[in-house]
């Protein structure tokens, strides 16, 4: 006998489905509704709502088999499935990451596929690996935010089974597991929810309808919230979550959803003996996020910083259009290493108003905040899904590593950066609905005539070869400039965690000296002093010690390094 029970204050009636055969289920306090009945372990169920002769899938659904307009399966992983007794996991901070999305990077797609990448992640020398999102969406392919089905993993992934096996392999090497979650609205395809209950606000954002964390019914609704995070580090043994814009999530309460969900993954972490790792998306700058509970914050672990990005990423390529407006000098690239954010309590142009908070650097390290060059995002939300390595020289690529990776922040790479892959990450779906589909091309297309774009130059998110073409083509790793490139990343890698200076995270020890016109900037940390040309001329840095690690063709004396264009070197001090 199994119980099945499942939240729906709204429908009168409640039947359950289990394999063509229905039962009856009696309501109980609180708007739950519970049934027992005879049931194998891999029946496909579902529930019946007031008269409609639908079978909807359960909200709560362990896996979605086929899509999530079909019916749920109950799941459990095998017995023998988990071999990681011996992972005591770690903590983010101070780690590098290595964002992948399953569905692109192997040819084949899938969990299976992955995991035959996972010594060569090792031997790249990150400590974690971040999924973006692999819960239930529809559709066969797609970036995995237009979920429906939070608790079930995407079929054509490898299901709930292959999640399994890839956490399990990542931990037999050492490796770290970050899964991205969305809470912050449903996809337009298969969002039953409303069906069962007040899941939605009146509230949008620009991906959909919002979530009702705050209104009535919503206690509920934060449950779901809660119990779907937990999931996936209780039952998927994961190590963190990334929270996909958490600014979205409009909470009016005294105890915000996020500050509660720490709270939770704290206790979590407790009961199962190894660290549990919090990371939030968000656009606010707001370092409360950060800042332990006992402080008055929120108490995630850390955060996504994109100031950072903005910083060196318009100080290498020249780019000043859109948010990139108020970056691009050298004096900007500097105060933002030196504070965390450069939009704190000052007026940003793009958004025509005052943005962020101070960063107290003496009380929070800056491995609280993640730094990087490139993300599904930064990419992907481009026109063209075009990467840096698609518009930068070499140098300029290795300058952007040494800045994140020599940097006092946690690292975060996005796959393929390591070796400048050529292949686009482009925005792709894959709606059955054609009218949903043709929607988002339209919208995608609109979105970028704003900008000066021909219409005919944006990728059809709906058409197979704009998935296809973001697939990574790993025979590229071993060739040429790729090649020494993945090098170069392997050996910054191997820096930073063989010289504990590089893992001191206070930004108040980060000395940041540049010059404006000769276009060089040095981070000193400890006796190593990383020294950067953004150039294309040579320039003769005030920074001086033995060169341990280069990009090009640098002479260093006691007092000063001559830097070819477009190049870093990093220096120890003698003696």
């Amino acid at each position: 006998m199994r119980e099945f029970a499942v939240w729906a204050p709204k429908p009168e009636r409640v039947r359950l489905d289990v394999d063509g055969v229905v039962y009856p289920m009696t309501r109980v306090d609180g708007g739950w509704w519970r049934a027992t009945v005879d049931a194998m372990s891999n029946s496909r169920y579902g529930f019946l709502l007031d008269n409609d002769p639908a079978v909807l899938p359960d909200p709560r659904s362990p896996r979605q088999p086929e899509g999530v307009h079909a019916r749920s399966q109950l799941w459990e992983p095998a017995a023998a499935a988990w071999t990681d007794n011996e992972w005591t996991g770690r903590s983010v901070e101070g780690a590098v990451i290595y964002e992948l999305h399953i569905g692109t990077f192997t040819p084949t797609g899938t969990f299976d596929a992955a995991i035959e990448k996972l010594d060569y992640l090792a031997d790249l020398g990150v400590d974690f690996v971040e999924l973006m999102p692999v819960n239930s969406f529809s559709g066969t392919h797609g970036w995995g935010y237009d979920g429906v089905l939070w608790y079930s993993v995407h079929e054509p992934y490898g299901g709930p089974d292959g999640l399994v096996r890839f956490v399990d392999a990542c931990h037999a090497r050492g490796l770290g597991v970050l899964i991205d979650v969305v809470f912050n609205h449903l996809g337009p395809s298969g969002n039953y929810l409303p069906r069962f209950g007040p899941y939605l606000s009146s509230a949008s954002n620009p991906w959909g309808e919002g979530i009702n964390i705050a209104g009535a019914g919503s206690d509920e609704v934060r449950r779901y919230i809660i119990d779907c995070a937990l999931r996936w580090m209780a039952d998927f043994h994961a190590d963190g979550l990334r929270l996909d814009a958490v600014h979205a999530l409009v909470d009016t309460t005294a105890i915000h959803i996020v500050e509660e969900l720490a709270a939770e993954t704290d206790r979590l972490s407790q009961q199962l003996g190894r660290p549990l790792s919090l990371i939030a998306e968000s656009d606010l700058n707001d370092p409360r996020l950060i800042t332990p509970r006992e402080q008055g914050g929120y108490g995630l672990t850390a955060q996504w910083d994109d100031d950072i990005h903005h910083a060196i990423h318009a100080a290498v390529s020249g780019e000043r259009q859109g948010y990139y407006a108020d970056f691009g000098s050298l004096a900007t690239l500097a105060h933002t290493l030196r504070h965390g954010f450069f939009h704190a309590a000052t007026y940003s142009s793009f958004r025509g108003r005052r943005h962020g908070r101070p960063l107290d650097t003496s009380r929070i390290p800056a491995t609280r905040l993640l730094a990087y060059t490139c993300t599904h995002d930064q990419v992907g939300n481009r026109a063209l899904g075009d990467r840096p390595s698609q518009n930068l020289s070499f140098g300029q690529l290795a300058v952007k590593a040494a800045l994140v990776l020599g940097s006092p922040y946690t690292a975060m790479l996005f796959m393929g950066e390591e070796w400048g892959s050529s292949r686009p990450f482009q925005f792709f779906s894959s709606h059955p609905e054609p009218e949903l589909a043709q929607a988002t091309a339209e919208g995608r297309r609109k979105e970028f005539a704003q900008h000066g774009w021909e219409a005919d130059e944006i990728p059809d998110p709906q058409d197979p070869r704009t998935f296809q073409r973001s697939k990574l083509d790993w025979d590229e790793a071993a060739a040429g400039e790729h090649a020494r490139l993945l090098r170069l990343y392997q050996d910054l890698i191997a820096l930073r965690r063989r010289e504990s200076d590089f893992a001191d995270p206070w930004l108040e020890h980060l000395d940041v000296d540049y010059d404006e016109g000769q276009r060089w900037i040095t981070m000193r940390r400890g006796r190593f002093t990383v020294a950067c040309n953004l150039g294309a001329d040579a320039v003769s840095v005030p920074a001086g010690g033995e060169v341990v690690l280069a990009s090009g063709q640098p002479s260093a004396s006691v007092e000063h390094c001559v830097l070819p264009g477009h190049s870093f070197a990093v220096l120890r001090a003698r003696g």
